[in-house]
């Protein structure tokens, strides 16, 4: 994948969905491994599909959370283990964490499932397809790692470590076929599940957010090493931005316990600020906003897909931006960027995300009234691409291998 950085990124091109495979009389168990939150909201939308084709007569379990439990999944390790983001950041759990890859695969070794499914986490679950795919077991792999913008050698890894990709973007497919790889492009199932229209002011009662006021969403991430950088960094420029703007409310969502009580920390410094802090509930967060200031990653799509302007930002170790730097294709790292092939929102990164500058650049993209309708278009655009009842493709994807194989 030598020519990943010159492959161009289409914009909203769509393929047509896949035919839905008859029910299957297949029975065992299927392991599934998800590192994060959004893993887990992929992989449970997955298990709803597989759960409708193939009924009790077969079970799940591995890694997951608390999405992918509420399905019937059985999670034998804890999904927290995995969510640790960046190069310097992860060393001081990998030990914990490859003691469990090897866990899982002695497990999977011993007593081989129907098949493996990894969702996202690529470092974690492709040092783990290899061997399982070695052993014969099939293996699939939802999402696709942005090969297309950094770090484009992995195809050579998931050459040997899947049968089958599933993908979230229509462009991934053909980058796949050229490596001889099969992959299917299924849709991000966001879009399944965000309305294609917000209920702007249905979100914002469900919050208690008193009417009238312009509601920024603040996202400083759902890992403590995201929250950890940017945290800080946000809420000084909320506080610029009170004193832009007094009447502004903000409404910051925290993916946990331990990431509640951190916000609720930074909050106690600025009693000044009209701030609501919830529980989880970062869609509703997003939905009941004006403007959404938040950390890079998939809820950068997310907010796409609730039609808000936005600021991205993100903050990591100096070691780890040089070497993303290094490795990186693309000049844009938010999905909406990506997707659309140039930046239609800002992005501020490590040294240019000062609270100042964060703030001005929100106010900006939450008073420009022809930006915004602009966006609302572009992303409804975005959205109805995106749109691809994700969770039947994907689950006929994944019994149509299995069946494939017994049939072998």
């Amino acid at each position: 994948m030598a020519d990943a950085k010159m492959q161009p990124i289409p914009v909203f091109e769509s393929q047509a969905a896949a035919a839905p495979s008859a029910l299957s009389d297949l029975r065992g168990e299927i392991a599934m491994v998800a590192g994060e939150a959004s893993g887990d909201l992929l992989a449970s939308l997955l298990l709803s599909g597989l759960r409708a084709r193939l009924g009790d007569a077969v079970s799940y379990s591995g890694i997951g959370g608390a999405r992918m439990m509420s399905q019937g999944f059985v999670s034998h390790w804890p999904m927290e283990t995995l969510s640790v983001n960046g190069y310097v950041e992860v060393l001081g759990s990998l030990r914990e964490i490859l003691a469990t890859r090897r866990a899982i695969r002695d497990r999977l070794l011993a007593d081989p499932p129907l098949c493996f499914i990894g969702v996202d986490a690529p470092d974690f679950n492709f040092g783990l397809e290899v061997p399982l795919r070695r052993a014969g077991i099939p293996v699939v792999h939802f999402v696709s790692p942005s090969i297309w913008a950094w770090r484009g050698g992995r195809i050579r890894t998931i050459a040997k470590a899947v049968d089958h990709i599933l993908c979230l973007f229509p462009f991934e497919p053909e980058i796949y076929a050229k490596a001889g790889i099969a992959a299917t492009y299924v849709g991000h199932p966001l879009a399944d599940v965000i309305p294609m229209v917000p209920d702007v002011d249905g979100a914002r009662a469900r919050l208690g957010l008193l009417p009238g006021r312009r509601v920024v969403a603040v996202l400083p991430g759902s890992r403590q090493s995201e929250v950890r950088h940017l945290g800080a960094t946000f809420f000084a420029a909320m506080a610029q931005m009170r004193q832009m703007d007094n009447a502004l409310a903000f409404v910051v969502p925290a993916a946990n316990a331990s990431l509640r009580a951190v916000i609720e920390s930074h909050a106690s410094e600025y009693p000044e600020l009209d701030v609501t802090i919830v529980d989880g509930q970062s869609h509703l967060a997003m939905e009941a906003a004006d403007v959404v200031l938040l950390a890079s990653g998939t809820a950068t799509l997310e907010a796409a897909l609730y039609k808000k302007p936005m600021v991205i930002s993100y903050k990591v170790p100096w070691l780890t931006a040089q070497i993303m730097k290094r490795q990186g294709y693309l000049p844009y790292v938010g999905l909406p960027n990506i997707l659309s092939g140039r930046f239609v929102v800002p992005e501020l990164l490590q040294d240019d995300a000062t609270p100042e500058a964060l703030a001005r650049e929100t106010l900006l993209q939450l008073n420009d009234q022809d930006n915004t309708a602009f966006l609302y278009e572009h992303f409804t655009q975005m959205h109805q691409t995106l749109r691809r009842n994700t969770a039947d493709i994907a689950a006929d994807v994944v019994v149509d291998l299995l069946r494939s194989r017994r049939a072998g």
